[in-house]
C-alpha cells in the first residue's frame, strides 16, 4: 500500500519547522531503557522540583526535562545514566552565558529581538498543531482513514517462483530437457545454480510483486502458471534463467499496527493543511512585491 504525499509547499515547510520539536519528545522517549522508564513511572517527578540555582535563579525538573527532550540527538550516544548530568549541564551552560548576554545588553540588539520573536512564534506554531492537531487524533479516526486507503488500493498480485541461474543458453536448455525428463528442479538448483542464495535453497526466490525483479525475469514468471516451468530459458543481464512458480497469490496489505504511525502522520498531514487554511483565509496577509506573492501562491498551490 502506498501513502503518498503532496508536494512541498510553503506550508508544508511550516508544518516541518513547527513539529520540529515536538518529534524531539517521542525521541528521547525510545531512548530510554525500559527498566529506567518504568522507574520513571513508579516515582513520579515533581516538575516544580529545584535541581540547581544559577546566581539565585532556579532550575527545575520541568528545566531539566526540556533541555532533555531538545538536546536529545546530541545525548543520543550517551549512557542514560549520563544524560540526566549532561541536560542539567548544558542547562546551566545556557542560563549563566544568557545572564552574560543580558548583562552585556545584547537582549536589547535589535538583531536579537527579531530572532526571539520568531523562536516564540514558532514555539507558539508548534503548540498549536500539537494541542489542536495531533493531540486530537483518536485510534478510531486512524483506523477509519487505514481502512479507506486499504479499500482505495489497488489489489496487487505476487508471483513465488524459484530460478536456476546458468552462463549459457546451452547449460539452460539442458536443464529444461533433463526437467523434461523427470528431474526435480530444487535438485537441480542446488547443483548448477550460480545465484549464492539459491545454492542450499533449491533456487527460492520466495514471493515477489511487479518492480521488484528485472522486467525479462518479471515477465516470464508472471506468465508461467504455478507448478509449472518455463520451457524457454530466460536471459537477463545476470545470465540465463530456467524458471518455475510454485504459486500466485493477492498480495496482503500491510497490517494495522505496521502501519498506524504512517497513516497517523497522514492525518496530522491533512488536518495541519486544513488548520493553515482557515488561518490564512481569517487572516489579512499582504505581500507587496507582485513577483514574490506569485511565487508564494504557486509555491502553496493557489
Amino acid at each position: 500500500m502506498s501513502f503518498s504525499y503532496r508536494r512541498v509547499s510553503l506550508a508544508s515547510l511550516g508544518m516541518a519547522v513547527g513539529l520540529s520539536a515536538l518529534a524531539l519528545a517521542p525521541l528521547a522517549a525510545q531512548e530510554q531503557a525500559p527498566a529506567a522508564a518504568a522507574a520513571e513511572a513508579a516515582t513520579p517527578v515533581d516538575p516544580k522540583a529545584v535541581v540547581a540555582t544559577v546566581d539565585g535563579q532556579t532550575i527545575t525538573e520541568a528545566d531539566l526535562e526540556l533541555a532533555q527532550s531538545e538536546l536529545a540527538q546530541q545525548f543520543a550516544q550517551l549512557p542514560e545514566a549520563q544524560r540526566r548530568a549532561a541536560a542539567l549541564s548544558a542547562a546551566i551552560e545556557v542560563r549563566v552565558l544568557s545572564n552574560k548576554a543580558i548583562a552585556e545588553g545584547l537582549d536589547k540588539d535589535e538583531d536579537f529581538q527579531r530572532r526571539a520573536a520568531f523562536l516564540q512564534a514558532r514555539a507558539l506554531h508548534g503548540q498549536l498543531v500539537e494541542k489542536e492537531v495531533v493531540g486530537k487524533i483518536t485510534d478510531d479516526e486512524i483506523r477509519a482513514r487505514y481502512d479507506k486507503e486499504i479499500s482505495a488500493t489497488t489489489p496487487v498480485n505476487e508471483v513465488h517462483a524459484r530460478h536456476i541461474l546458468v552462463k549459457t543458453k546451452e547449460e539452460a536448455d539442458k536443464i529444461v530437457k533433463d526437467l523434461d525428463g523427470g528431474a526435480d528442479f530444487e535438485k537441480l538448483a542446488n547443483e548448477h545454480t550460480t545465484d549464492p542464495s539459491g545454492k542450499t535453497s533449491g533456487g527460492d526466490l520466495g514471493y515477489f510483486g511487479p518492480g521488484q525483479m528485472v522486467p525479462e525475469f518479471e515477465k516470464a514468471a508472471f506468465e508461467i502458471a504455478p507448478g509449472s516451468y518455463g520451457k524457454e530459458p530466460v536471459q537477463t543481464q545476470f545470465g540465463w534463467h530456467v524458471i518455475k512458480v510454485e504459486d500466485k497469490r493477492a498480495k496482503e496489505p500491510p497490517a494495522f499496527d505496521m502501519v498506524k504511525e504512517q497513516v497517523k502522520s497522514l492525518l496530522i498531514r491533512d488536518k495541519y493543511f486544513a488548520l493553515v487554511k482557515d488561518a490564512r483565509a481569517a487572516a489579512k496577509i499582504d505581500i507587496p512585491d507582485a513577483d514574490l506573492k506569485k511565487a508564494v501562491e504557486s509555491a502553496d498551490g493557489e
